[in-house]
């Protein structure tokens, strides 16, 4: 999948894609956790997931291992930034990362305002 870059957009956006003509943000999950940067690979991973306000973004991720619907209550949480807490399953402890508390106000304001202006030049 091509990811069309995005001007204007906060260092944390790698720029959009199009997903059944909706138009998605695609965060760079490595820089949020001050990774080093990796090039786009064909063997990236692309999960869709409700950030804040309930907005639709793309995580690009390295690998997945596994997908699990988890209750609420089997999470214990933590403190660590971007964490809603640790689960525990059969082969071990896991992290669980909040996409909510990814995107701050302002973040979550300038792609908007980014996307808006995109489209906007494109039409």
């Amino acid at each position: 999948m091509a990811i069309t870059p995005l001007p204007n957009a906060p260092p944390l956006i790698e720029g959009v894609v199009n997903v059944r003509g909706q138009v998605l943000p695609v965060l760079d999950v490595r820089a949020r956790f001050r990774l080093p940067a990796r090039p786009l690979d064909p063997s990236d991973l692309f999960i869709v997931a409700a950030a804040a306000g309930g907005r639709a973004v793309i995580l690009r991720v390295d690998t997945a291992t596994h997908i699990a619907e988890l209750d609420d209550a089997a999470v214990d949480p933590t403190r660590a930034a971007y964490e809603a807490g640790v689960v525990t399953l059969e082969d071990g402890m896991v992290l669980v990362h909040d996409v909510t508390a990814f995107l701050s106000a302002a973040e979550t304001a300038a792609i908007d305002a980014a996307i808006d202006a995109a489209i906007g030049a494109a039409a």
